[in-house]
């Protein structure tokens, strides 16, 4: 184990891990540019280079892409990657008052604590939950997708109902073009470009982007208070921000690792998820979607957590466990690298020396993190709107059109981007929607699979509420439906004597 540790500290993967971290950060910051797209347009230079090398330089650009989405997210409200959506809820409104050096550290230093609770997990614990990742099947993805769209209550700002009805929108768009099971047409309005659906990318893009595009050049004065001279990264703040949150901390890279484990879920369940989670325990819960920097903390600690959970199923299984993952699972075939329950028998050197290597990476985010976002800071707070908003308006243009190299996503971009402000303007927040757009596919499609198997079983009844770990995520559905009920009548009563 300790040659491994060495094997990853060499001076040629320690470059890689440095080059890796910055060039996935600068990538995953820009909108529409995802990290799987980091990944996919880096992979073919690793083929050249020895499989422990190649590995630590794709595990280096995956996790800077993960934590590069929370500058965008916090600067301009627009998450560079769909796993820092829930970071603009608390991220922006730090920025507009002042607070964007102190956001950035406190994602930095989240993003590293995350990364590090993954990759340690990825070291101890990869071959039980690989299976219990493996126990999920249809049924479990939809009460996974149901909990999801729970958290509809913590998002809403003001009215439940508006929330719910932002989400009932965000299902509808998910449910535009062909279905996944049966093949049925639907909301496509005769236009051949809706037949694939809304690209979920282009879909947060325009809800997210557009609004603030719009906003720039609607609202006089400045788009973001300058901070002032000499607070520097605002370490000290950060810390002890940090510290007063370390359960939050352990509690929400917990959740990134399990729900990066589970494929095809992915960092933006897993920072939803734990930002429900933090507020739903939070004593100032009213301070969430208003800059409190504990939303920040669980946001950045799960989804950067993902990457070392999502390695799990896919070293173990050969199961990639996110998009990106399959894409560095084709990257380890083309490298001779065959994964599964033999991998760290077989091939023991390779991996643990790619988890050193994906440690010093999650390490080496720390200051490199830290002084990009100084710069970016600096950068977005120092540009007049008027150059500002144009530019975030061709950044998105192009970052949609890089998606799928198509015109019909900037469209529909465009198209949600000018509604979602509208309906903002309504008091309809752009959070449930985006919620209800990316569960929409994993719910029905769960849906549908558990109904057709139940079905030619003849038990429906025991398809959806007999298995155990369904059982399990109806127990968390109800905990957390039923929580705010029982913190009013039963507990904060007593709090108050």
């Amino acid at each position: 184990m300790l040659s491994d540790l060495l094997a990853a500290l060499t001076p040629l993967n320690l470059l890689l891990a440095v080059g890796g971290v910055v060039a996935g950060t600068v990538i995953g910051a820009l909108p529409g540019l995802t990290a799987t797209m980091a990944v996919a347009v880096l992979t073919p230079l690793t083929f050249s280079m020895e499989p422990a090398s190649a590995m630590i330089a794709l595990g280096a650009i995956y996790t800077g892409a993960i934590y590069g989405g929370c500058y965008s997210a916090i600067l301009i409200n627009t998450p560079g990657t769909p796993s820092a959506i829930a970071t603009t809820f608390d991220g922006y409104p730090m920025a507009r008052r002042g607070d964007a050096d102190l956001a950035l550290t406190l994602a930095n230093l989240a993003s590293v604590a995350g990364g590090l609770v993954g990759a340690l997990a990825l070291f101890a614990l990869a071959p039980p939950l690989a299976e219990v990742a493996l126990a999920f099947g249809p049924v479990e993805y939809f009460w996974l997708a149901v909990l999801g769209l729970t958290l509809i209550a913590s998002l809403s700002e003001g009215s439940l109902l508006k929330g719910l009805i932002g989400g009932c929108v965000g299902l509808s768009i998910a449910m535009v073009g062909t279905a996944v099971v049966g093949g049925d047409v639907r909301f496509t309005f005769g236009l051949p470009g809706l037949l694939g659906g809304v690209n979920v990318v282009a879909a947060l893009i325009g809800l997210f982007c557009i609004p603030v595009v719009i906003d720039l050049v609607a609202e006089p004065g400045g788009h973001m208070e300058m901070a002032e001279s000499g607070r520097g990264y605002r370490l000290s703040e950060a810390l002890s921000e940090v510290r007063g949150g370390a359960w939050n901390l352990l509690r929400s890279s917990s959740i990134g690792t399990f729900v990066g484990a589970l494929p095809a879920a992915g960092g933006a369940i897993a920072a939803l998820i734990a930002y429900a989670e933090a507020r739903r325990t939070s004593p100032r819960p009213e301070t969430f979607g208003k800059g409190a920097p504990q939303g920040i903390l669980a946001c950045e600690s799960a989804n950067n957590a993902t990457v070392g959970g999502g390695f799990i199923p896919t070293l173990v299984l050969g199961i990639p466990g996110t998009p990106p993952d399959a894409i560095i699972l084709g990257a380890l075939l083309v490298h001779g690298v065959r994964t599964g329950p033999n991998l760290f028998q077989e091939q023991s050197a390779i991996v643990y020396t790619f988890m050193a290597g994906l440690l010093v990476s999650t390490i080496l985010m720390l200051p490199l993190g830290l002084l990009l976002g100084r710069y970016a800071y600096r950068s977005i707070a120092a540009v007049p709107k008027t150059l500002l908003a144009p530019t975030i308006l061709l950044m998105t243009i192009l970052g949609t059109y890089a998606i799928q190299g198509s015109g019909d996503d900037v469209v529909v971009m465009l198209v949600l981007g000018v509604a979602g402000w509208l309906l903002g303007r309504a008091g309809f927040a752009a959070a449930p929607i985006v919620l209800g757009v990316v569960l929409g596919g994993i719910c029905e499609q769960g849906f549908v699979q558990g109904w057709l198997i139940g079905g030619a079983q003849e038990d429906l009844v025991g398809m959806f509420f007999g298995r155990p770990i369904s059982l399990a995520i109806l127990a968390v559905i109800a905990l957390t439906l039923l929580y705010p009920l029982l913190a009013t009548r039963l507990w904060r009563p007593r709090l108050a004597t």
